[in-house]
C-alpha cells in the first residue's frame, strides 16, 4: 500500500514531523521583516477592523455605514456596483440589470457626499475597492473631503488601484494596459504632494486566489505585479523611499491554517528584498503592510452557518501572520449581500480573536515552529521560482500581455475543483456530511427599482449643474490626456464641476481607447 502524501493547496509536500532547520536571529520591526512590521505588533495596536459594506444606493450604504460604526468598526471598506468599477453610469445601456447590485451606485460627487453623510473623513480611514476608476472615486473623495473642511494631509485610506490583477483575474478593466498604468502613476505622483497619508495602491492577490490560484501563486503573482508598479514609478522618475511608504497590499486567507500564516510571514520579507534591490534604502519603504479578507470563494451555500467557523478560523490564521487590516466575511455571502446579522457576527468574530483569544497579546506567537519557519521558507522558494519566470518574460505586463499568469491560475483552479468532485478534497456539507434539506438563511435582495432612482438622480444633477463648466473641464481633461501631464488635478476639476464618473471616463476612452 502506498503512503499517502500530504501537501498544502499549493501542493508542497508536509513531511510527518519538523525539526529545526536553521536558527533565525529575525526581529519583529527590523529588515527583512519577516516576524511582523512593528517591533511589539498588536501590542502597540491592534489591526484595523473593516467591515466592506456598499449596496443599493447611497442613502442605504449611508445607513449601513453607520450602524458599523456604532458597532466598534474602525475604518470603513466600500463596495462599489459593477457599473461603476467600469465607468458606465446607471442610466447606460450596458448598466441595466446590474445597478446597486455588488455595491454602491456611485455616478457623481453628489452620490459621495450622500455616501458619508454625517460622517467625517479626517476620522476614519476608508478603503474603496475601486481600479479601473480608482483616479475619478479618489478624486470625489478628495472633493467631499474639502467641502469638510479636512485638512488634506491629514486623511487617509487606501484604494485598491491595482489594474494588473484585473487583466489577469478579474476583468473590470476599461484602457489598456499603458495608459491605465500611466493613470496609476499619475495617483502615485500626485497624493504624494497632496494627501501624502493615503495608500495610493493596496495590490491585489485577493482576487487572484478568488479566480483559483495557490496560495503560492498569490504571493508570487502579486508581488510580481507589485515589481511593475515600483518600476513604473522609477521609469516617472518617483523616489522610491516616498512612494513606497504609501503602497499595501491585500491578501486573501483561505481554510489551510499554516499554509495562509507562513505565506503571510514569506510575503514580508519577499518584499523587503524586492524594494532593496530596486534602490530603497529607508526601511518604512521596505515594509509590506497588508489588508486580508477572509476568502469569498471558501464560503458555502450549503449549510451556511459553517462558514462562521470557515471565517473564524481564517481570521485567526490572518492576525497570527500579522495582518494590519482585517475584514471578515458574512456567513451568508455564497447567497447574498451580507444581512445585518451576519455582517455583525462577523466583525464580533474579529473582536472576540483581539479581546478573548489571548493570541495579540505576544509578537509573531508561532515564530520557532519548525513547521511554521519550514513552510516560510518554501513557500518563498516557490514564490520567488515564479517571478524568475515572470521576470525573464519582461515582467508582469508582459505576463498578462502574453497569457501566462491567466492560464496558470486557470490551471489551479481546475485542479482544485476536480480533487472537490472526486472527494479528495473533503468541503464539509459540500461533498461529505450534507443534508438532503437545507434551512433557509434570510438573504439581502437588491430592488430593481435602483436604476431609476440612480436615473432620476442624474437627470436632476445635468439639469441643476452649469454644463459649460462641465464641457470645458472634460475638454481640458481630454487634452491632457494627449500629453504626459498629470491627470489627477483635471480629473478633481471635472469631478468638483459635478461631471459624472460616466462622462469622465468617456473622456479618457476617446484618448486611450479601450481594452
Amino acid at each position: 500500500m502506498t503512503e499517502k502524501k500530504f501537501t498544502t493547496t499549493s501542493g508542497i509536500e508536509i513531511k510527518d514531523i519538523y525539526t529545526v532547520a536553521k536558527p533565525s536571529d529575525e526581529m519583529p520591526g527590523k529588515f527583512p521583516f519577516t516576524r511582523g512590521i512593528q517591533k511589539d505588533m498588536y501590542r502597540g495596536r491592534l489591526w484595523t477592523m473593516r467591515q466592506y459594506a456598499g449596496f443599493s444606493t447611497a442613502e442605504e450604504s449611508n445607513k449601513r455605514y453607520h450602524y458599523l460604526l456604532a458597532q466598534g468598526t474602525m475604518g470603513l471598506s466600500v463596495a462599489f456596483d459593477l457599473p461603476t468599477q467600469i465607468g458606465y453610469d446607471s442610466d447606460h445601456e450596458m448598466a441595466e440589470g446590474e445597478v446597486g447590485k455588488v455595491g454602491v451606485a456611485i455616478d457623481s460627487l453628489k452620490d459621495m457626499e450622500i455616501l458619508f453623510d454625517g460622517i467625517e473623513l479626517q476620522q476614519i480611514t476608508t478603503s474603496m475597492t475601486i481600479n479601473a476608476t480608482a483616479s475619478i472615486l479618489l478624486a470625489m473623495y478628495i472633493a467631499l473631503a474639502k467641502k469638510q473642511g479636512a485638512n488634506l494631509k491629514e486623511i487617509s485610506g487606501t484604494i485598491q488601484n491595482d489594474i494588473l490583477k484585473e487583466y489577469a483575474a478579474r476583468g473590470t478593466y476599461i484602457y489598456p494596459p499603458k495608459p491605465s498604468m500611466r493613470i496609476i502613476t499619475d495617483i502615485f505622483e500626485y497624493c504624494s504632494k497632496e494627501v501624502p497619508k493615503w495608500n495610493t495602491i493596496s495590490i491585489s492577490g485577493y482576487h487572484i486566489r478568488e479566480a483559483g490560484s495557490t496560495a503560492v501563486q498569490e504571493l508570487a503573482f502579486t508581488l510580481a505585479n507589485g515589481k511593475a508598479y515600483l518600476n513604473a514609478a522609477l521609469e516617472k522618475g518617483l523616489d522610491i523611499n516616498v512612494f513606497a511608504k504609501r503602497l499595501s497590499f491585500f491578501f486573501n486567507c483561505h481554510n489551510n491554517f499554516f499554509e495562509e500564516i507562513a505565506k503571510f510571514r514569506a510575503a514580508r520579507r519577499m518584499w523587503a528584498h524586492i524594494t532593496k534591490a530596486l534602490g530603497a534604502t529607508d526601511e518604512k519603504a521596505m515594509m509590506l503592510r497588508f489588508h486580508t479578507q477572509t476568502g469569498g470563494s471558501t464560503l458555502t451555500a450549503q449549510q451556511p452557518l459553517n462558514n462562521v467557523v470557515r471565517v473564524a478560523n481564517q481570521a485567526m490564521a490572518a492576525v497570527l501572520g500579522g495582518t494590519q487590516s482585517l475584514h471578515t466575511n458574512g456567513y451568508d455571502e455564497a447567497l447574498s449581500l451580507p444581512t445585518e446579522a451576519a455582517a455583525k457576527i462577523a466583525l464580533r468574530t474579529q473582536q472576540v480573536i483581539a479581546f478573548e483569544s489571548g493570541i495579540t497579546d505576544t509578537v509573531d506567537p508561532l515564530a520557532g515552529s519548525y513547521f511554521v519557519e519550514s513552510l516560510t521558507d518554501e513557500i518563498e522558494a516557490a514564490a520567488l521560482a515564479y517571478i524568475d519566470k515572470i521576470d525573464a518574460m519582461g515582467g508582469s505586463v508582459n505576463a498578462i500581455e502574453n497569457g501566462y499568469i491567466q492560464q496558470e491560475i486557470a490551471n489551479s483552479a481546475y485542479q482544485y475543483q476536480k480533487e472537490i468532485e472526486s472527494a479528495e478534497r473533503i468541503i464539509v456539507g459540500v461533498n461529505k456530511f450534507t443534508q438532503e434539506t437545507e434551512a433557509l438563511t434570510e438573504v439581502l435582495n437588491i430592488d430593481e427599482s435602483i436604476r431609476t432612482i440612480q436615473t432620476e438622480k442624474l437627470n436632476k444633477l445635468k439639469a441643476e449643474r452649469n454644463n459649460d463648466a462641465v464641457k470645458i473641464s472634460l475638454e481640458n481633461l481630454k487634452e491632457a490626456a494627449k500629453t504626459e501631464r498629470n491627470l489627477m488635478p483635471y480629473i478633481l476639476a471635472a469631478v468638483e464641476e459635478y461631471a459624472t464618473l460616466g462622462e469622465i471616463a468617456d473622456s479618457l476612452r476617446s484618448v486611450f481607447g479601450e481594452y
